[in-house]
């Protein structure tokens, strides 16, 4: 993989736990600037309501999935919540061959692997102002079981222990301000890498 970053091609990876709204600023972010890519992530889980195959997610069937993770067509993976979830090689690295930056949206899990491959790639962490706000975002969902809820919120205080791993962390406690936030240090990591091609 280090291929990829031959031409210094800029890899962020966005993480955060469910419900801290991780997806909804990188979208408002992609929205702003059309020079930045995004990864869409393959998944086994079905599709929630109003989602597109290819838009939101791939959505794959757990033999397909194992498949691709066999034949090494999975930059990162992980399996969450009886889920796998995980990054198709091939898109990435047909984007990052332009020479661009590409955001990731990804777990924790998927952050390490990222991290252990391309060293250089920028790591993000969103986190919730604190866990309360973080039950209530979830519970306002509607979207699991009780038991369901129980799990991704115990999942989610594990990785906001992870914050410290990340180069950066951004607390959307206020989605424009957040949305500020993360679009000034996507426009200064561009600037500095652009600044190291040269």
């Amino acid at each position: 993989m280090a291929d990829w970053t031959e031409n210094r091609s800029v890899i962020i990876v966005v993480s955060g736990p469910t419900g801290t709204g991780k997806t909804t600023l990188v979208k408002k972010i992609l929205a702003g600037d059309p020079e930045l890519g995004w990864s869409v992530s393959a998944t086994t889980r079905p599709p929630r309501e109003g989602e597109v195959n290819g838009r939101d997610y791939w959505f794959l069937s757990r033999e397909e999935f194992e498949r691709r993770i066999e034949a090494d067509e999975m930059a990162e993976w992980a399996e969450s919540f009886g889920n796998l979830y995980g990054t198709p090689v091939g898109p990435l690295r047909e984007a990052l061959s332009s020479g661009g930056v590409y955001i990731l949206d990804i777990d924790v899990q998927g952050a390490r692997q990222i991290r252990r491959k391309v060293p250089e790639a920028v790591l993000i962490f969103i986190r919730p102002p604190d866990i309360d706000t973080l039950a209530e975002r979830l519970r306002r969902r509607r979207s699991e079981t009780d038991e369901e809820f129980e799990i991704r919120l115990e999942g989610a205080r594990t990785e906001l222990d992870c914050a410290s791993e990340y180069d950066h962390v951004i607390i959307n406690d206020d989605l424009e301000t957040a949305a500020g936030e993360l679009r000034d240090l996507i426009r200064e990591i561009k600037e500095r890498r652009g600044g190291e091609r040269r």
